[in-house]
Parts: C-alpha cells; structure tokens; sequence
C-alpha cells in the first residue's frame, strides 16, 4: 500500500508545481484573498507522505523520527514551489505562503502523532 501512495504523493506534487502557472490559480485566487488553501493543500499532502512512509499497521520504532523527515519533506516542497513561482509570469514568492504552507504540515503531523501515540498506548495497556 506504500508504493500507491508514494506514487500519489509524487502525482500530486507534481499537480502543485503545474498548477503554478495554471489560470485556474489566478480564478481561485478571487476565493482565497488571504492564501488559505495552502493550509489544506500542503496537509493534504503531508497526509498521503506519512501513508507512503510510516505503516498504519506496524507503527515504527522511529515513529518522531519519520514524521519529522515528512516534514521536512513537504516543507522542502513548499519553499521549492514558491521558488518556482518566482520565476512563473504573473506569480510571486511569498514567505507568508511557506508560512502556510508549515500551519497546514504541523497541524496534520501533530494530529497524527497524537493518533499514533493513542494507538500504540491501546496497545501497550
């Protein structure tokens, strides 16, 4: 089940990076005055790398230590993708869109630790 989500995780990053320059951005931009969506989009994201890397049925030892490699991750992608966008004609980089970009990464990881950490104290009592 890994290889499918890694395989999505990789389609989808590749959907952000090609939207980028999309006009469907600059009409969602009317919806979305303060960036918000990239909360959603980059946890959405963070979502199906902790799928493609952590087992949801054998929790790992490194359990800390993967999620933070999914952060950086998806942070990585996030600073790549503004980058990009400074050089996309009519888009700009913008350290308040990485700042969302991280609201949208750390909310998901921490939900998940704490769903893990519930799960593996399920276990253990």
């Amino acid at each position: 089940m890994r290889i499918f989500f890694s395989i999505l995780s990789i389609a989808y990053i590749a959907v952000i990076f090609l939207f980028a320059g999309s006009p469907i951005v600059s009409t969602l931009a009317h919806y979305n005055p303060y960036s918000l969506l990239h909360i959603p989009l980059y946890g959405i994201l963070t979502v199906l790398l902790i799928f493609s890397i952590i087992s949801i049925t054998q929790l790992p030892n490194y359990l800390m230590t993967r999620l933070t490699v999914v952060g950086l991750i998806a942070s990585i992608v996030g600073i790549a993708d503004e980058i990009h966008q400074a050089y996309v004609p009519g888009r700009d980089a913008s350290v308040g869109d990485v700042l969302l970009d991280l609201v949208g990464i750390v909310l998901v990881l921490f939900f998940f630790s704490w769903l893990f950490k519930t799960k593996t104290n399920a276990f253990t009592h």
